[in-house]
């Protein structure tokens, strides 16, 4: 069985694990609802993606929780602002 030749240092051991950090999530607005959304992801709010409906997020409500989806939908159509240049530019 192979045995290492020399003892790695701790320098050397944290140097090679400087790559094992983990990366913040890339969130974004949507455009329809202004809901944080995964980047190329769907929104789960209102089922858009780039600007076009996907999912038919009312299909499968039953009457009343469909009013209230839609009526809440709605609202937050009217309250989102449209993004412009420099906050599409925002990482």
């Amino acid at each position: 069985m192979a045995v290492p030749k020399q003892r790695k240092t701790k320098s050397r051991q944290n140097n090679r694990r400087s790559h094992h950090a983990l990366d913040g999530l890339n969130l974004g607005k949507c455009p329809k609802c202004a809901q944080t959304v995964l980047s190329h992801t769907m929104c789960e709010n209102c089922g858009t993606y780039n600007s076009r409906e996907v999912v038919d997020v009312l299909a499968k409500l039953e009457k009343r929780a469909k009013k209230k989806k839609t009526k809440e939908l709605k609202e937050q159509e009217e309250n989102a602002t449209p993004m412009n240049m420099e906050e599409l530019s925002k990482k």
